[in-house]
């Protein structure tokens, strides 16, 4: 199976449908007046879609087992054809279009079934997915070209040369797979001064986003956070509630992170733990969504 543990749950939908086509009017007057002599096609093949949906990580190898929240199966009849709708909802890491494919898969074999003591050339046709939200696929593009970016990394040892860093680079990179340009990259020591400064001259330059790494831990040099929360005048709390939260299906001890999130006049401020793990695992968590700040800012009004 794909590794799926990086994810975050969120609303996935999916609709599917098959066609189950018969050859003659009569069929289609037996199944508009219930008269199949298997019994209504409609509900047994209902039930057998219901059961297929939830069965699905049973049959199809890599797919993974999840929670479906909803599932519709609807019928339209157009000419001499019957026309299967399943609908999936889950809020999971994955989507649901394989279990929605499944059902409408599952739901005309079963007309099938029924229909052929009737009508011997009856075929399935057009098993596909019509639509699929949620997920990567249903993530927002957010204009990135004309932001300006900063990654700050807070360490004595790596300002003195004595170790490599590793959580700066990494949010580099990130930033820059999502098309943000012109990122600065400074290394600052574990001073309020230097925090503080690198803070005001970035807001100055009209820097839009700032990220500092390293220092939001506990022990007596981590003061991030405590150099930086004096210069945030509109604290967002529920953006580090939502990385911690994250981390902390991962591992425990993400609680003990400092960070905080605002911003400082027109600057917007992230503080992230200085390790590779932690910093990927809070660039997953928070991008791209976060950089919806910037609209909401201007006065878009969310969706």
């Amino acid at each position: 199976m794909v590794n799926i543990t990086h994810k975050s749950s969120t609303l996935r939908k999916a609709m599917a449908t098959a066609t189950v086509k018969t050859s003659s009017e009569a069929t289609i007057q037996a199944i508009r007046q219930r008269k199949v002599p298997k019994g209504d096609i409609f509900e047994f093949s209902r039930a057998a879609a219901l059961f297929a949906v939830k069965k699905t990580s049973d049959v199809i190898p890599d797919c993974h087992p999840l929670p479906v929240e909803y599932t519709a199966i609807t019928y339209q009849i157009e000419d001499l054809s019957v026309i299967i709708s399943v609908e999936v909802h889950t809020i999971y890491k994955t989507g649901v279009e394989v279990e929605a494919m499944h059902g409408a898969s599952v739901a005309a074999l079963v007309m099938y079934d029924m229909l052929k003591p009737i009508d011997k050339n009856v075929e399935i046709h057009n098993i596909r997915l019509l639509e699929k939200k949620g997920g990567k696929s249903g993530n927002k593009k957010y204009s990135t070209e004309t932001l300006k970016a900063a990654v700050v990394v807070c360490s004595d040892s790596i300002y003195n040369g004595e170790n490599e860093d590793t959580s700066g680079k990494i949010i580099v990179q990130k930033l820059q797979e999502l098309e943000l340009g012109n990122i600065d990259y400074l290394v600052v020591p574990d001073e309020v001064k230097e925090i503080q400064q690198a803070l005001s001259t970035y807001k100055n330059d009209g820097i839009n986003l700032v990220i500092f790494t390293g220092g939001t831990g506990i022990s007596p040099r981590d003061i991030t956070p405590d150099a930086l929360l004096p210069m945030i005048d509109r604290p967002m709390p529920g953006i580090m509630e939502t990385a911690r939260a994250y981390g902390q299906e991962r591992i425990k001890t993400s609680m003990l992170s400092r960070g905080i999130a605002g911003f400082s006049g027109d600057t917007f401020v992230l503080t992230f733990p200085g390790s590779e793990k932690g910093a990927t695992e809070y660039m997953q968590s928070l991008f791209p969504q976060v950089l919806h700040v910037f609209e909401v800012k201007k006065g878009k009004r969310h969706e």
